[in-house]
């Protein structure tokens, strides 16, 4: 019962909100707006994002938008089909002039065949939209670089990609994504590519602090059971990583050893003539 306590108490804070599911769901791909409300209701997610694109935000009987509680749950548009910076920054604002609010995913994903998203322009937009007083959760590579420049920039987490959108391969940028967590000093949200249970309990074990979970559990035969399933995984995965020790602590999480000095190079007098 001790351990149920603390369990209960262990909140995913971002954004100045705190949120008991750390497993997000997306709404697209699924075949219809009930298999969708049943999966979103069965995941007991506390965050659904949505496509800009796909929804009208000043339409209340939208299809989409009609099968979320926004009463307990937190409706996350994204900039899905902005190519560059100023794209991503225009539907962003177009969804808060509508009453979507501040919070927003940032999606900028110029590349149609591996939908990669820009880091360059993601760091631009996101700037910008920091600078804007929107709450920021930019999707990218899994970059530790650029997640330390979206941390300072004002970002309230980092979503890096587990593998490409909708590929349903799992992690495979394991080492990155354990260097952008061992770094973090934001919440890090694996997104993209998750497509077993498995794949979402192996992040949270890592140290994720939520999972964002779309086409496994849409194109799924029964959504709702899988969408279970993907909650349960992700308990389970938070459970071993809190209660069985953080693997990344003191010497076991890579790092890497320069085969050039990283110190003197412009001294003129160690140059040899």
């Amino acid at each position: 019962m001790i351990e149920e306590v603390e369990a209960n108490q262990d909140y995913l804070e971002m954004g100045g909100r705190k949120f008991r599911s750390r497993l997000f769901i997306g709404t697209g791909k699924f075949s219809s707006s009930n298999e969708m409300q049943s999966a979103i209701s069965a995941s007991e997610t506390e965050i659904v994002t949505v496509a800009l694109r796909r929804v009208d935000l000043e339409n209340k009987e939208d299809d989409i938008l009609s099968s979320i509680d926004r009463n307990n749950i937190l409706l996350l548009p994204n900039t899905s089909g902005a190519r560059n910076a100023i794209e991503a920054v225009r539907l962003a604002k177009l969804a808060r002039s509508l009453g979507a609010g501040d919070w927003v995913k940032l999606e900028v994903v110029p590349d149609p065949v591996y939908l990669l998203p820009d880091p360059i322009e993601s760091l631009k937009a996101a700037i910008e939209l920091v600078k804007d007083g929107f709450k920021v959760m930019p999707y990218i590579n899994a970059d530790p670089v650029l997640c330390r420049h979206l941390e300072e920039a004002g970002c309230i987490c980092v979503m890096p990609l587990g593998s490409p959108i909708g590929s349903n391969l799992g992690i495979k940028n394991r080492a990155n994504i354990e260097m952008i967590i061992a770094q973090s000093k934001i919440p890090v949200v694996v997104d993209a590519g998750l497509g077993e249970p498995s794949h979402a309990a192996e992040a949270m074990e890592m140290g994720a602090d939520a999972v964002l979970v779309n086409t496994a559990i849409a194109i799924a035969k029964n959504p709702a059971r899988i969408a279970e399933a993907f909650k349960l995984a992700t308990i389970a995965g938070r459970l071993s990583f809190l209660y069985r020790g953080r693997r990344m602590q003191g010497n076991s999480l890579i790092k890497a050893n320069a085969s050039s000095p990283l110190t003197g190079f412009l001294n003129e007098e160690d140059r040899v003539s």
